[in-house]
């Protein structure tokens, strides 16, 4: 007697956890369908349900958290180029105004000391005076 009882529930069990077939035409209702797929409210009740609700919170979380860390990894790495990128344009323009101090200083030179035209004369143009003689040596 045990046996059939026994044998009646696992019957009863896997019975109720499959999806009674329904006869739904192709163009039913979306509604329609997924009764057919997935079966009514009290079906899956009746099968345990399909996920808990804290696996899904937990999903969410997890999934927040992951694209939060994204979001601040990659804006950590474009500051830290953007610096590096401001650090050498500070140092490249340091150096554009330190050769534009020694120019304005070689112009004022220029503009004041006839011996600082000279050598300038001498040491870009290769001018010499009316009395000298160049010699060449090589």
């Amino acid at each position: 007697m045990s046996r059939v009882v026994n044998t009646y529930w696992v019957d009863e069990r896997i019975r109720s956890q499959r999806v009674a077939s329904r006869a739904v035409s192709p163009f039913a209702p979306v509604r329609e369908i997924s009764l057919e797929l997935i079966g009514s409210r009290a079906e899956i009740r009746h099968r345990g349900g399909i996920i808990p609700s804290w696996v899904l919170f937990g999903m969410i979380m997890l999934a927040t958290l992951a694209v939060c860390a994204t979001v601040t990894m990659r804006t950590r790495a474009r500051m830290n180029t953007a610096s590096e990128q401001f650090v050498k344009m500070q140092s490249d323009v340091q150096t554009l105004r330190d050769t534009n101090n020694l120019l304005k200083f070689e112009v004022e030179e220029l503009r004041n000391n006839p011996r600082a035209i000279e050598s300038a004369a001498r040491k870009r143009l290769n001018m010499v005076r009316e009395n000298e003689i160049l010699v060449p040596i090589e």
